[in-house]
């Protein structure tokens, strides 16, 4: 080998990336043991010498976090969630009281957005907000663990991933259960119930728990899958209504869906909440603007900003993960209605 070695060396011949080698030589405890010592070894043989200024340059703090919104379909240009609109705000808030600076960074799900952030000094950590597909995506926040890279994110629940999540099983109870109190037996759920949404599953379980509580069968039939876009909830809508089955409530896994599914109703000669009460899940703003005002389940996006922002600070600071839940709420407004 010619010239001095470098950790991209070590790297190639121990087959890890450069950001594992730096964390081998200083022993950190998110690389595994049997790594360390294959890296260490190398370096001996390569008579590696660690360039002390740089690594006191690595070790500094940016006193920055980065911000990563994955794209969404919208129908608009946007191609952000307006859920997801609120919380950038109070994220932004939370940030500045904390003294840090906001990296906002807007990321296509086939970017390389896992690279490696606080090696290459631009922020002390991540927090995501969005993943797509839930299984697509636990690759990648498998290879954040591997790199040891400080990150929260707002999503389900993880033994393995430091995650802040509403309790949406809870928010699908509430949902479900005002229906049921309202007289409503035959109820639809429109949303994806299935491990490629958990966020939307976990509130279709909520939906389930309070049927069977309730004494109501589940009925397949009057589940339709759907995307968190207004289009999406309104072709299975018009799918739902095409069936012939008897339902006299929807219950849809976001606000988005929801609106989709009024204006599908409506063209059909529906009235909300007359013929068919409609209720939601978000509260976002335009939720209580809509004919008639959406009845939904609020998620508390200030709360939720100043959580992400203080967990993650909290690990940068060497504190332990947690994993909380939040609380959600039902709005009550006037699409839904007694039978």
């Amino acid at each position: 080998m010619k010239g001095k070695a470098t950790s991209f060396d070590i790297a190639h011949l121990a087959g890890v990336s450069q950001s594992t080698v730096s964390r081998a030589l200083r022993n950190s405890s998110v690389v595994k043991k049997e790594t360390i010592e294959e890296v260490k070894r190398i370096a001996k043989e390569l008579n590696y010498k660690v360039d002390k200024h740089a690594s006191s340059l690595r070790t500094q703090t940016s006193k920055t976090l980065a911000l990563l919104i994955f794209a969404d379909p919208t129908s608009d240009n946007s191609l952000i969630n307006p859920f997801f609109l609120s919380m950038l705000g109070s994220i932004t808030q939370a940030t500045a009281k904390k003294e840090y600076d906001l990296l906002l960074s807007f990321q296509h799900h086939s970017d390389d957005w896992h690279a490696d952030y606080e090696d290459s000094q631009k922020a002390d950590g991540i927090i995501l907000l969005g993943y797509g597909d839930a299984v697509d995506f636990e690759p990648k926040l498998k290879q954040l663990n591997e790199q040891g890279t400080h990150y929260v994110r707002w999503g389900p629940q993880s033994d393995n991933h430091p995650s802040i999540c509403c309790d949406n099983k809870n928010g699908g109870l509430q949902a479900t259960s005002h229906l049921l109190e309202f007289g409503h037996k035959k109820i639809a759920f429109i949303g994806d119930a299935s491990v490629h949404c958990p966020e939307f599953f976990d509130r279709y379980q909520g939906y389930a728990e309070a049927l069977i509580k309730s004494g109501q069968p589940i009925e397949p039939k009057l589940q339709l899958d759907a995307i968190s876009t207004e289009q999406s909830g309104y072709e299975a809508t018009l799918k739902l209504l095409e069936s012939h089955q008897s339902f006299s409530a929807i219950f849809a896994a976001s606000d988005l869906i929801a609106i989709g599914a009024i204006k599908a109703l409506k063209e059909k000669g529906k009235h909300i909440p007359t013929d068919i009460s409609v209720v939601g899940f978000d509260d976002i703003q335009i939720a209580q603007f809509m004919n008639p005002p959406l009845t939904t389940i609020k998620q508390d996006t200030v709360k939720a900003g100043e959580v992400l922002v203080d967990i993650l600070i909290d690990k940068i600071q060497g504190n332990d993960q947690k994993q909380i839940f939040l609380s959600p709420e039902l709005i009550i407004r006037t699409s839904s209605k007694p039978v």
